[in-house]
């Protein structure tokens, strides 16, 4: 790589201006770090930078090139996120639901992952002057592929490592001391719809901005979800019900209608307008138990059942 990053480079990036410059000068310099860890919440322009970043090294923006990189067909490029594991495959999260998985389980990044990618910086690049790796979610990271991450970072040779993550709260000091943070920060709502101009589904509830948090990939993620939603389903959580027959037709409802992770999501919007529309603590714990439940891949039936008779006994779905 010669001289400085082009013109423009990250011009498409928005509400980042910390991030940009740090790369930027890091180009200027040819002086990238080994390994960065980008800490914000998802889908507010972390990918792009990295598109970006590639570019940079590659000698600045190119029509062509651009395209590679956008459907991932660049040979210094190896992108890696959290799996589903499926009858002795692994399934990318962002692929399961158009290969029809229904998963029990939260995406995991496993070792064989993290083998692959330490292979993929161990060999020579092909058309960059670096090979680049995009590790997402790490927050999902159990012990053994963390413990090969280090060992990575600990001699990263001649790669580059970027590691994502929506908060450092859950990661590995030893992981975070050896990467550069940059930060991310959530989208203003004017900068949010400049990057995701579609107007509002049908019904939509105001709710669905908020719960994205600045977040343009969410706000998409939580439109898909809220379009899927069976109509009336959520009304009818808005109060709960009081009587008990209906308690138990609506819990299974719920988790005959939803997978496990839409019954989350759902739980998520549900506990964000009943606060909204009558703030209770007590009401907030028992949806908290429930996810509890949930994530415990417990039966999602009975723990909607006792959750939402529960409700109704104390009287916190009134209202």
């Amino acid at each position: 790589m010669t001289g400085g990053p082009s013109p423009g480079l990250f011009a498409d990036v928005v509400g980042q201006p910390l991030a940009v410059q740090l790369l930027e000068a890091a180009l200027a310099r040819q002086r990238l770090a080994p390994a960065y860890l980008f800490v914000g919440p998802p889908g507010v322009g972390q990918r792009l930078v990295v598109r970006r970043l590639l570019e940079g090294l590659c000698g600045g923006p190119d029509g062509t090139l651009r395209r590679r990189i956008a459907l991932d067909n660049h040979p210094d490029l190896l992108q890696v996120e959290p799996t589903y594991s499926d009858r002795g495959r692994l399934v990318p999260a962002s692929k399961a639901r158009e290969e029809g998985l229904q998963p029990k389980a939260p995406p995991q990044l496993r070792l064989e992952q993290v083998r692959e990618l330490v292979g993929f910086l161990a060999r020579p690049p092909l058309e960059s002057p670096r090979s680049l790796v995009l590790l997402d979610g790490l927050e999902r990271l159990a012990e053994a592929p963390a413990n090969a991450l280090l060992k990575t970072l600990e001699e990263p040779g001649s790669g580059l490592l970027i590691l994502l993550a929506s908060s450092r709260n859950q990661l590995l000091s030893t992981i975070v001391s050896r990467c550069q943070c940059i930060r991310f920060r959530p989208l203003a709502s004017d900068e949010l719809l400049q990057v995701l101009p579609d107007p509002p589904l049908e019904g939509e509830p105001p709710a669905l901005m908020e719960l994205a948090g600045g977040s343009p990939g969410a706000l998409r993620e939580h439109r898909r979800r809220w379009a899927e939603l069976p109509p009336g389903l959520l009304d009818r959580l808005l109060p709960p019900p009081q009587q008990p027959l209906d308690c138990l037709a609506l819990a299974r409802d719920v988790s005959e209608a939803l997978e496990t992770e839409q019954q989350l999501w759902l739980l998520d919007l549900l506990q964000l307008m009943l606060w909204r529309r009558q703030p209770s603590a007590p009401a907030q714990r028992r949806l908290g138990q429930l996810r509890g439940q949930l994530l415990g891949h417990g039966q999602p039936r009975l723990a909607w059942e006792v959750t939402l008779l529960r409700l109704a006994a104390e009287g916190q779905g009134s209202g």
